[in-house]
């Protein structure tokens, strides 16, 4: 069992997902995007974070363009997990597989945060709630349901929208909204800061119908070890060696990946 974390020019984060991976027992590969050969032999894919191709045109728009992209799609279709975090997320909305409720179509969009902080790029601690049964998604089995998860933003771009009403029904419907914003006690975000960024329904990651695609834009690599978490959510200095409260989406990927192989 192998996930290959997948690395566009401009992408930062490919070290520390390949860690956060390996340390919920999944041996990982970073694989250039200009050199995917054997891609297909791998059990699951992260996309990273960062800005790939310097987010030119828009976040994640050229990186969806590039042909291993086609091959991620075809082992998507295969039943394997992808995962894209941040701009990874971006570019799953850009190429349609996510949401995917009409594939190879564009929509929604990851559009400009808003808020009354800044204008562009923000980055802080969030909370983020799982929205549905632990089942739904190849990254919760090991998340319950409303389990309320502190973990860091670090995008300018992350609010999920769309003109299409009848679309957010949908994603309601088929429980395709996985993670939302919410409050400290878990209630939904009333608008900032529990929502960092005015993202719709406080949408944070969504999936495609089958479960095993997710775009999320907190950064679960980030949290993954309880050193990583501020003062206020921590434990004990004593015990920053132990996983940190994103620990389970990685391992909930391993196992999804493990069903898969047998």
């Amino acid at each position: 069992m192998k996930a290959a974390v997948i690395l566009f020019p401009g992408v930062n984060c490919e070290h520390e997902t390949k860690r956060a991976l390996e340390s919920a027992g999944i041996p990982a590969d970073i694989v250039r995007w200009n050199n995917p050969k054997g891609l297909e032999t791998y059990d699951g894919y992260v996309l990273a974070g960062g800005w790939s191709y310097e987010d030119r045109v828009r976040a994640g728009v050229i990186s969806a363009q590039d042909p291993i992209m086609n091959i991620i799609r075809e082992q998507a279709d295969a039943g394997k997990p992808v995962l894209g975090i941040c701009n990874g997320a971006q570019v799953l909305l850009e190429t349609g597989m996510v949401p995917g409720i009409k594939p190879g179509e564009v929509e929604m969009a990851l559009a400009p945060n808003i808020n009354p902080l800044v204008s562009g790029y923000y980055c802080t601690w969030v909370r983020m709630k799982n929205n549905a049964e632990r089942r739904r998604c190849a990254f919760t089995k090991f998340v319950d349901r409303n389990e309320v998860i502190p973990v860091p933003i670090a995008h300018a771009e992350g609010r999920f929208v769309t003109k299409d009403k009848e679309l957010i029904n949908k994603l309601i419907a088929n429980n395709q909204i996985i993670f939302k914003y919410c409050k400290k006690d878990g209630g939904d975000a009333e608008g900032f800061p529990d929502n960092p960024n005015s993202s719709m329904y406080n949408m944070a990651g969504i999936c495609n119908p089958k479960g095993n695609v997710l775009a999320m834009m907190p950064h679960p690599e980030r949290a993954n070890w309880a050193r990583q978490v501020p003062y206020y959510e921590a434990r004990p200095f004593t015990d920053m060696e132990s996983p940190g409260p994103c620990r389970k989406i990685f391992q909930s990927m391993g196992s999804f990946m493990e069903e898969m192989k047998r």
